[in-house]
């Protein structure tokens, strides 16, 4: 018999362990290799992990259990024959359940007849307007107490409720509903690695770093007019969408270059600029919010950036996306506006030291040369460390990213557009 012992391979270079959040495969399955047979959550993403080999599994490890890299999780009999008509039993099964199926049902049906008949025989012989409703005394009683007729059982005549029912009726508790309709159920779900180490990351944050935000409004109009004149041109020419990140991120990286200390970090008592613009993209995925990476955002043309964004977004929404592409970054860009948020203080991705949220795009009135006219406005929000950053270089910055988004065709096509897309 040969085994094969299955190790949790290493995520990423500064990951020690990871948990197991599910296994896809049950102890004693036939694998195939390359198949995915468990998930595991480390500190920075949730990968999948594919079976070496093929042969009968044995799980080593339990879900929820954390589990250092290197460390055996699986062992798999490689020489073990694929069992032939696995699939038999499977599908007879459901028969077998199906065949019980009308019996159990006719016991259901019977459960209720026999309670309904009995209420029945419970229920007084007459009925009138006297039923439930209590005396004059009663009702007094009661309006002090608190306590709703409804829940007060009459012992008078017809069922009337009398003066004894409501004083020896019980009073609700303090900020207690009189009645209650509808599910009151809770459930208790252990959060994942991920989003355990994203809460302890962001409490830091707070605790931290010196952070303060600052606010600019852009007018969309030109990029507005530039998407709609070119956009089927590009998307036929480069086979992508010309989006609006392009535009942001272009902007962000001239505005980076324009006060470099909004492109450094802080380390102890000493600063670290970085000469290249590495802009982490917030993307929502199904296991939370990821920030893949654009690496020398600042050399990239528009055509560069939106086919570098979708790579990476698709990998984030199909779970395929490395700890590597999520790692380094200078600087973020996250957009709240396309889930509705029209403004927001985004929280720093450290150990960057500012972040720039976008927000949801609303026309509204503006005075232009003197004139009220409608624009496409959207509001814009930099969060930064005031222990690195001062306020002239934030509210610099965010002012020259305005630029390029009012006026993109000088600030960042070189007043060409057909040219800065490739066209």
């Amino acid at each position: 018999m040969s085994i094969l012992e299955m190790k949790v391979p290493s995520p990423g270079e500064s990951i020690t362990e990871v948990e197991i959040a599910s296994w896809l495969v049950q102890d004693g399955d036939y694998v195939e290799k390359d198949q995915p047979i468990a998930e595991v959550d480390s500190d920075k993403a949730t990968l999948e992990l594919p079976a070496e080999q093929s042969g009968i599994i044995t799980l080593k490890a339990e879900e929820g259990e954390v589990v250092q890299v290197g460390q055996v999780v699986c062992l798999i009999d490689v020489d073990a024959a694929k069992p032939e008509g696995a699939a038999a039993p499977a599908a007879e099964t459901p028969k077998a359940e199906n065949a019980e199926a009308p019996e159990a049902e006719e016991k259901v049906v019977e459960k209720p007849a026999i309670v309904q008949e009995a209420k029945k025989e419970e229920k007084p012989a007459a009925a009138s307007y006297a039923t439930g409703t209590p005396s004059p005394a009663a009702k007094k009683i009661l309006d002090e107490k608190g306590v709703d007729a409804s829940q007060v059982s009459g012992s008078g005549k017809d069922g009337r409720i009398t003066k004894r029912d409501a004083a020896t009726a019980s009073v609700p508790a303090m900020g207690a509903a009189s009645s209650t309709s509808g599910s009151r159920a809770t459930s208790t779900t252990k959060l994942s690695m991920l989003r355990r180490k994203l809460a302890v990351r962001l409490v830091s944050v707070k605790n931290e770093t010196a952070m303060l935000t600052t606010f600019n409004e852009v007018d969309m109009s030109e990029i507005f007019r530039i998407r709609k004149q070119y956009k089927e041109e590009f998307t036929q020419k480069h086979g992508i969408g010309l989006g609006f990140m392009s535009f942001f991120t272009k902007a962000v990286t001239r505005a980076l270059q324009m006060y470099p200390d909004v492109n450094a970090s802080i380390d102890g008592d000493f600063k670290n600029n970085y000469e290249f613009c590495d802009i982490s993209i917030a993307v929502s995925g199904p296991k939370g919010l990821m920030v893949p990476v654009l690496r020398n955002a600042e050399n990239m043309t528009f055509r560069g950036v939106e086919a570098n964004i979708k790579t990476l977004a698709d990998k984030v929404r199909e779970g395929n996306i490395s700890v590597d592409e999520m790692t380094g970054g200078t600087f973020t860009i996250t957009n709240g506006g396309v889930f509705g948020s029209m403004l927001s203080t985004p929280i720093i991705n450290p150990p960057q030291s500012a972040i720039l949220g976008m927000h949801n795009i609303i026309q509204r009135p503006v005075a232009v040369d003197g004139q009220v006219v409608i624009r496409p406005m959207m509001y814009l929000a930099m969060s930064y460390d005031h222990r690195i950053i001062d306020g002239r270089e934030s509210v610099g910055f965010l002012v020259a990213v305005k630029e390029g988004i009012d006026n993109p065709v000088e600030f960042l096509m070189g007043g060409d557009e057909r040219k800065a897309l490739e066209l």
